[in-house]
C-alpha cells in the first residue's frame, strides 16, 4: 500500500434481535452519526460514502444518508454477501490510497428476520447453483438449511482429516460467551459452558448442535477514513490507527474442483486475501495480538486459524486446547464477543468488527480489552464469494 490510510472514527449500534429492532433508517443514521461524532467532524467533511446492506431494496444506502445529510456525494451501494461490510471498508481505504478523496465513510446495517437465511428471488437462477450441487454430493441432508450444510459439513471434513473433536467446537462457542458478557453491544451475553452448547438442540448428529451457529441480527456500524494530511488539517485526536494493508480474493475453480467442503466455504479466499493483507502490510501473523474473524459457526472460526496461518494445518484443536485463542494466549480472537455471540447482520458485520479492532488498538475497550495490542486482524468471509482480509497498527 503506498499511502496511509486512517481510521478517523467509528460508530456502532447494539445488535438486536429481529423482533426487537428499529428500522436501518434509524440503525443506520445512528452508526454514521456515532462515527461522525468520534471523528470530530461534520457530514459536510465527507467526500464519498460506501453503504453496505444484503437485505433491502436499491439505493437503500442513500437513504439512510439523507437522514444525516445532502452534500450531493457519490454514493455507493454494495451488496457482497456476508463480506458487504468490509467491502464498503476495502473501497473506501482504495478512495483515499489512490488520492481522489481525503475523507470517506463506509457504512453497513442490516434489518433482518428471523429465522435461517433463505433465497429472496425464486424466479431465477440462484448464485449458489454451483455451491448447492457440489454440497448434495458431498454432504447430502436435504432437509438442513443451506448454511448449516456448508459450514457444517466443512467442520465434518476437518473432523475426518485430523480427528477433530465436536467438543472442540463448543469450546470455541463457550469462549465466545465469555468474551461477549463484557460487550454491552453484543446480542447474546448470557455466559454458556462446553457442556451447555453441547447440550442445546442437536441440528446435525456428531457434528454440530444449534449455539455453534450465529443468530439473525439486525444493527449498523460505520468508519470515518482519511488520509495523515487531512488528520493533521482538522487536528483528528482519534485518528491513531490506520489500515496498515488489506486483501480482497474470490473463488477459483478449485472452489468446486477440490471436492472439499473447506473450500467451498472459503478456505482459498481466506489464504489467499491474507496472504495479500501480510504483503502489503509486512506483518506477519507472528505480529498479530488481536483477531475479529468470521466466526458464523464454530466451525469456521477453527478453520480460518489455519487459512490466516494463525496455526498450521491440523493444529487449530491444539490451539483451542492451549487456550490460544483467548486472554493470556498467543491471540484474542474475537473479544467481542464474535458473530456467535455479538451477532451477524449482514451488511454491518464487517465494519462491526473494524470497531471492535479499533477500539482494542486505541485501548479503550475496558475489561475486555487485549493488554498492549499494537497490530490487529480483521477477517470477513461471504459465500459466492468474497473475502477480506485487513490489518491494522496503531499509527
Amino acid at each position: 500500500m503506498s499511502k496511509h490510510v486512517l481510521v478517523a472514527g467509528i460508530g456502532m449500534t447494539p445488535f438486536c434481535k429481529p423482533t426487537q429492532s428499529p428500522s436501518y433508517l434509524e440503525l443506520g443514521q445512528a452508526a454514521i452519526q456515532d462515527a461522525l461524532t468520534d471523528a470530530g467532524l461534520p457530514y459536510g467533511a465527507i467526500e464519498h460514502a460506501y453503504a453496505g446492506y444484503v437485505y433491502g431494496d436499491s439505493t437503500a444506502g442513500q437513504r439512510v444518508l439523507y437522514q444525516v445529510g445532502m452534500t450531493g456525494i457519490p454514493v455507493f451501494n454494495v451488496n457482497n454477501n456476508c463480506a458487504t461490510g468490509s467491502t464498503a471498508l476495502y473501497l473506501a481505504r482504495q478512495a483515499i490510497e489512490s488520492g481522489i478523496a481525503e475523507c470517506v465513510l463506509a457504512f453497513g446495517f442490516e434489518q433482518m428476520r428471523p429465522g435461517a437465511i433463505a433465497a429472496q428471488f425464486d424466479d431465477r437462477p440462484t448464485p449458489f447453483d454451483k455451491f448447492d450441487a457440489v454440497t448434495a454430493d458431498l454432504v447430502g441432508m436435504p432437509e438442513l438449511p443451506l448454511a448449516l450444510r456448508y459450514f457444517g459439513g466443512a467442520g465434518l471434513a476437518h473432523m475426518r482429516e485430523y480427528g477433530t473433536r465436536v467438543e472442540t467446537f463448543a469450546k470455541i462457542r463457550a469462549k465466545a460467551s465469555r468474551h461477549a458478557e463484557q460487550n454491552g453491544r453484543a446480542v447474546l451475553r448470557t455466559v454458556l459452558t462446553p457442556e451447555d452448547v453441547m447440550a442445546s438442540p442437536i441440528v446435525w448428529e456428531g457434528v454440530m448442535t444449534r449455539l455453534m451457529a450465529c443468530p439473525p441480527t439486525c444493527g449498523a456500524a460505520a468508519a470515518v477514513l482519511c488520509s495523515p494530511a487531512f488528520a493533521a488539517r482538522h487536528g483528528l485526536s482519534n485518528a491513531r490507527v490506520r489500515i496498515a494493508g488489506q486483501g480482497m480474493a474470490t473463488d477459483t475453480p478449485q472452489t468446486f474442483e477440490a471436492r472439499d467442503m473447506r473450500r467451498l466455504v472459503g478456505m482459498e479466499m481466506t489464504e489467499q486475501a491474507a496472504a495479500l493483507a501480510y504483503q502489503h502490510s509486512g506483518y506477519g501473523p507472528e505480529d498479530v495480538d488481536v483477531v475479529e474473524l468470521h466466526d458464523c459457526f464454530a466451525h469456521n472460526e477453527l478453520i480460518s486459524y489455519e487459512a490466516l496461518s494463525l496455526c498450521r494445518p491440523g493444529m487449530a484443536e491444539r490451539l483451542v486446547e492451549n487456550g490460544d485463542n483467548t486472554y493470556g494466549g498467543k491471540y484474542v480472537v474475537n473479544p467481542s464477543g464474535g458473530l456467535l455471540a455479538k451477532g451477524h447482520p449482514l451488511g454491518a458485520t464487517g465494519l462491526a468488527q473494524c470497531f471492535e479492532l479499533v477500539s482494542q488498538l486505541r485501548g479503550v475497550c475496558g475489561p475486555r480489552q487485549v493488554e498492549n495490542a499494537r497490530v490487529a486482524l480483521q477477517h470477513n468471509l461471504g459465500l459466492g464469494g468474497a473475502c477480506v482480509v485487513t490489518l491494522y497498527a496503531r499509527h
